[in-house]
């Protein structure tokens, strides 16, 4: 009987003391909760608005993954709930993953960022256009190729001298992507999972379909909230076939703002401007560029933004009927990441980054 007591005067203080550091920390709530707690009360509310069924969000402070929030349903006429291992279709935030994989072959002496990359393929990537030997994995990820951003019926083509002007150019990552496989002697995903996945912890990411994310996936939804059929990379294409969650990119995300995996001289490179953007034009392979942007930028595999003495790195993503957005300040180490299951997910992917990150995210009146 005394034992009993005993237990359960020491369960109540246990649970004293727990309540008592619980009320502590709602008095004592950072800054960052009055954030979420917003993020919380708006995203459904915007979601309804712009008829988007589920959302995936993660908030990154001081360089870690803080918060993970699923929102709505993964298909509107099933009506399952999208959860926190729910992936979606990365559609080209593909691209900043394979520039961080870029680089470190770039660290490892196997690939030089200005060496012209018909070096490292047995045969020309196109035939009868002598400037393909000036195009670099500099100017790829930088997106001043030349190349459309994809090719048309009649092949591919190079429309202006490589390194010009900014073109934003898909077809340039592929270029890249068969000179990495050539490099490595793997296909795309193998190599990635080696070089990223793997080390990063990114469980959940692939850029070719896995057996078990038919159960996991979300769906896409047009502008109606119709649900489309879900697509199945069965091959790996750099620029826009990686399936993941926000939670795994968010730890994509993590290693960009702690240097984990590249060394900081390397990460200086891909933070730096290498190309101020044209505000109106985004894919300009036919025109020359009447002003450029003083705030945005790209760097390699990211879109830069500076603005108020601040800079943040950016990219989104839209396969039609996905669509997604990262922005990262690499000085605070501040990041959110967004996935959405429909054509109409940067509608309220706006509001919701700019929220998140405490900043006018300019991105967004330069892609429309």
């Amino acid at each position: 009987m005394r034992a009993r007591t005993a237990v359960l005067l020491a369960t109540t203080a246990v649970g004293m003391s727990f309540s008592s550091l619980m009320l502590r920390a709602q008095n004592h709530r950072p800054a960052v909760d009055a954030t979420i707690l917003q993020l919380e009360k708006d995203a459904p509310e915007l979601m309804k608005k712009d008829r988007v069924p589920g959302l995936e969000i993660a908030v990154i402070r001081n360089g870690k993954t803080t918060w993970v929030h699923a929102f709505g349903v993964k298909d509107a006429k099933t009506k399952q709930p999208v959860t926190n291992e729910t992936t979606f279709e990365a559609a080209s935030l593909s691209k900043p993953v394979f520039a961080y994989a870029v680089l470190k072959l770039v660290e490892q002496g196997k690939l030089g960022l200005d060496v012209p990359l018909t070096t490292y393929l047995p045969k020309p990537y196109i035939a009868d256009d002598d400037r393909l030997s000036k195009i670099t994995a500099r100017l790829i990820l930088s997106h001043r190729s030349g190349f459309p951003n994809w090719r048309g019926d009649d092949g591919l083509h190079i429309y202006f001298t490589p390194g010009d002007r900014f073109s934003y150019s898909g077809e340039g990552y592929i270029y890249l992507q068969h000179v990495v496989e050539q490099i490595t002697g793997k296909p795309l995903n193998e190599y990635m999972t080696e070089a990223v996945f793997r080390p990063l912890g990114m469980t959940s990411s692939s850029y070719v379909w896995r057996p078990e994310f038919d159960a996991l996936t979300a769906t896409g939804h047009d502008e109606n909230e119709t649900p489309e059929k879900k697509w199945k990379p069965d091959e790996a294409g750099v620029a826009s076939t990686l399936n993941t969650t926000a939670k795994d990119y968010a730890l994509f995300v993590e290693a960009i703002l702690n240097g984990k995996g590249l060394k900081p001289a390397t990460l200086r490179e891909m933070e730096t401007p290498q190309i101020a953007l044209e505000p109106d034009c985004r894919i300009c392979i036919n025109r020359k560029p009447t002003q450029l942007s003083i705030t945005l930028f790209w760097g390699l595999g990211w879109g830069i933004q500076r603005k108020d003495g601040r800079q943040e790195l950016w990219h989104w993503g839209d396969n039609g009927s996905f669509k997604a957005f990262a922005m990262a300040e690499p000085k605070t180490k501040s990041a959110v990441v967004l996935f959405a299951n429909s054509a109409n997910g940067l509608e309220l992917a706006q509001p919701l980054i700019n929220e998140a990150m405490g900043t006018d995210a300019l991105a967004f009146a330069w892609l429309k």
